[in-house]
């Protein structure tokens, strides 16, 4: 964003000096130098964008091969949803453990805000009813609020396909519906 902002600045340089220079030296002349100015400036501003969109891609890049280098063991992980009903407990800041196994393979454990969700499946809603044999199973979690309060919420261990990347999650509750919803899980932390 800085180079962007750089390379405009000095495109309005050059045009104010063209512009400056056209003053003095006839309309003809000014024209084509702010033409000259204008396509100079294009370029420049091409290449910043081709740039960034290399740096953008090499980040993303990065962070997968950051992410698959996770070294096996606990960490302390944000867990993103796209539904305000369904979340991480409030008194856990939107973090959950995360289990790198010795194979590679990982998944996180959330304790969420009630015993509202039943079951969670690693994928679609439409799959989900056909799999019965892979829906997630609740484990039964103690939360402790900032005023020393508890309570028992469902937690659920979900695979993780990748860090920083969102994912399907679907979720069955007391009304019996299957719903989708895409997650993501990053920011690892040893513990």
């Amino acid at each position: 964003m800085k180079k962007l902002v750089s390379v405009f600045a000095v495109a309005m340089a050059l045009v104010a000096v063209v512009a400056i220079a056209g003053c003095s030296s006839g309309t003809a002349s000014s024209s084509a130098s702010a033409s000259s100015a204008s396509a100079s400036a294009s370029a420049s501003a091409e290449a910043v964008s081709s740039s960034a969109a290399s740096a953008s891609a090499e980040a993303a890049s990065s962070s997968a091969a950051s992410a698959q280098a996770l070294a096996p063991g606990e960490y302390e992980a944000t867990f993103t949803t796209d539904s305000s009903m369904f979340h991480v407990n409030e008194a856990l800041e939107n973090k959950g453990t995360l289990t790198v196994a010795e194979d590679g393979t990982m998944t996180i454990h959330v304790s969420l805000a009630s015993k509202k969700i039943l079951n969670l499946y690693p994928g679609l809603a439409a799959d989900a009813e056909n799999d019965a044999e892979n829906l997630l199973q609740p484990t039964t979690d103690t939360v402790t609020y900032k005023d020393g309060a508890t309570e028992e919420v469902f937690g659920f261990d979900i695979p993780v396909p990748a860090i920083g990347e969102e994912f399907d999650v679907a979720l069955i509750g007391e009304k019996g519906k299957w719903y989708d919803h895409k997650v993501s899980v990053s920011d690892p932390v040893a513990l």
